[in-house]
């Protein structure tokens, strides 16, 4: 067996491990995203959004779906990675990973896809709900799965970091809480940001959510707050730095090695 057939392996016994772990445990991991969005269709797509009327040319319902959906991504890519390495921290078998010859890169690479698949089962299985309220055309096949693909990347990287620097499961909640719901919130998911004043709009520039919100929906409605190739080019950077950082902590071992 070659170098890269071993790593592969170890990548694959990463992925397989970190599948399993969401799946075993579906009620907890998968289920509350779709019962919760599922609410969200009702509550402000039936109930408020037949009084708000259309926006962008597509009822309100239609108009919140990419969102909702991409919430729901945005979640469970994160704490999947979070409360899978901060486990494997705080349980000490990450030790045993770390002296094994598996490089740093295939470590990152099986966490992230562990969150990648658990953020991607919940966005199919999100999509699905909605189509039983509304008749979704998709405007765009390759930007709605490319979007899909790199948000996900982006906030299980995210959730690595996190773990990293967790010094307990109350750290590990912290930025979900405080960080990254408020910026999904104001990032354009029940609103289009034409509707703010122009200094409001300007600090809503400055959410990154907002410009996979927006890339997200133009892939599936075809309208957009944002240019495609800024949303695009803002991610895939994003994407980067975060895979350089998080490379560099397992490279000094910081969060890990006392």
């Amino acid at each position: 067996m070659n170098r890269w057939q071993r790593y592969w392996v170890a990548y694959e016994t990463l992925v397989t491990k970190e599948t399993l772990r969401f799946l075993r445990i579906w009620i907890q991991t998968l289920l509350p995203s779709v019962i919760t969005t599922t609410l969200y269709f009702v509550i402000f797509g039936r109930l408020i959004g037949e009084r708000i009327g259309p926006m962008e040319g597509f009822s309100y319902l239609e108009f919140i779906v990419p969102g909702l959906v991409l919430m729901a991504v945005i979640t469970n890519a994160y704490s999947n990675v979070v409360s899978s390495f901060y486990s494997s921290k705080f349980s000490h078998y990450i030790e045993e990973l770390l002296v094994s010859p598996t490089p740093n890169w295939v470590i990152l690479a099986g966490y992230v896809t562990g969150g990648v698949l658990r953020g991607l089962s919940v966005g199919v299985a999100v999509t699905i709900v909605a189509f039983f309220f509304t008749d979704l055309a998709i405007h765009s096949y390759g930007i709605t799965l490319l979007i899909f693909l790199m948000t996900a990347i982006l906030f299980a990287l995210g959730g690595f970091i996190n773990a990293v620097f967790a010094n307990s499961f109350d750290d590990i909640s912290i930025i979900p809480t405080f960080v990254l719901t408020p910026l999904t919130y104001l990032g354009g998911v029940f609103y289009s940001i034409a509707l703010l004043p122009a200094f409001w709009q300007d600090v809503s520039l400055l959410n990154p959510i907002l410009y996979m919100v927006n890339a997200f929906r133009y892939g599936l409605l075809g309208v957009s707050d944002i240019p495609l190739w800024v949303a695009f080019t803002l991610v895939a950077c994003c994407i980067a730095v975060m895979t350089f950082f998080s490379l560099e902590l397992l490279r000094h071992g910081i969060g890990i090695k006392s």
